[in-house]
């Protein structure tokens, strides 16, 4: 099969796209045949060497890639056969995903609602499970100002689709010109640069904010909230969390959360939300924007992805 692998840490021009060994299902386990594979903004650190919170650098040669969609090809031993042939996604892939054939756990995989594209069910099944719990998190209602920061990002789409849709007033940030007006085409009552001087006075105010950001331009947003508003924290696509102080929070009356520690101590774990998330977007409730790159070209995603010049869920497809 082919994969790309990184064989030394560094730029993205590492990544190499090279034949190597077909992985075996073991006991346990499915192999499955990949049509798409997700990409995540934290792989382009590990990519460089950086650690990232409590997960180490992987070992090389590494292969990148947690979350696939395709098809079960062959399965372990103690597996169901009946999987064979059947249209999965699993974000449990230990093989690594930048790869055409892919193994994971069986307990990992969840089939495919008919005429679900893989693009967009390896988009639901990890950046449409982030949404649905940070929405879980922090309920948005019709009366509510939402700014969504890195409004063009995957999560970031997905957020400014469902707030409209439940009649909230969504302002949606993002970083530059091509990335404002996609979010204007989402449906966004006001689409603002955040890169612009003085974008925070367009904006006014919010009640909830969603941060994919962090940094700097997260503190801008924080300061936007109103008092009793709600801050959900989940990414720093900047490059550095933005968490305010208690003194600050107590101050304003406002309401923080740490939406990944929701996802990560959820009661009953993702499988319930992983379901729902392809629900939706099987029925067109939630529709996520994919930008998708060949596998051999997993270099130029990961280029594409630090230099902030993506529009949705980045995907490879083998």
């Amino acid at each position: 099969m082919y994969a790309t692998r990184l064989h030394s840490f560094g730029p993205a021009e590492n990544l190499r796209y090279e034949s190597v060994p077909d992985p075996v299902a073991g006991p346990g386990e499915v192999r499955i045949a990949v049509k798409a594979v997700g990409v995540h903004f934290i792989e382009t650190l590990f990519r460089r060497g950086i650690p990232v919170g409590p997960h180490p650098v992987p070992e090389l040669p590494a292969t990148f890639g947690a979350e696939v969609a395709g098809v079960v090809e062959s399965v372990g031993e103690g597996v169901d056969p009946g999987l064979t042939g059947l249209r999965v996604v699993s974000a449990g892939v230990t093989s690594g995903g930048y790869a055409s054939l892919a193994v994971a756990p069986a307990g990992s995989v969840t089939v495919l609602p008919d005429g679900l594209d893989h693009g967009v069910a390896v988009a639901m099944s990890v950046t449409g499970v982030t949404t649905l719990g940070l929405l879980e998190a922090a309920p948005v209602t019709a009366s509510d100002v939402v700014l969504v920061m890195a409004a063009a990002g995957g999560v970031g789409t997905l957020l400014v689709r469902h707030a409209r849709r439940v009649g909230a007033t969504v302002v949606g940030a993002a970083g530059g010109p091509a990335k404002v007006s996609r979010v204007r085409a989402l449906g966004a009552n006001l689409a603002v640069d955040y890169n612009t001087p003085g974008w925070t006075e367009i904006v006014k105010k919010a009640s909830i904010v969603f941060d994919g950001v962090g940094g700097g331009l997260g503190r801008e947003a924080f300061g936007l909230l109103e008092q009793g508003g709600r801050q959900v924290v989940y990414g720093q696509a900047s490059g550095e969390w933005f968490r305010p102080a208690e003194e600050e929070l107590k101050e304003r009356d406002i309401t923080s959360y740490d939406g990944i520690g929701h996802l990560l101590g959820r009661a009953g774990g993702l499988a319930d939300l992983r379901r729902r998330a392809l629900e939706a977007a099987a029925e067109g409730v939630l529709t996520p924007e994919v930008q998708a790159f060949p596998l051999a070209q997993a270099a130029a995603a990961h280029a594409a992805l630090e230099s902030r010049n993506t529009m949705g869920k980045v995907i490879l497809v083998p």
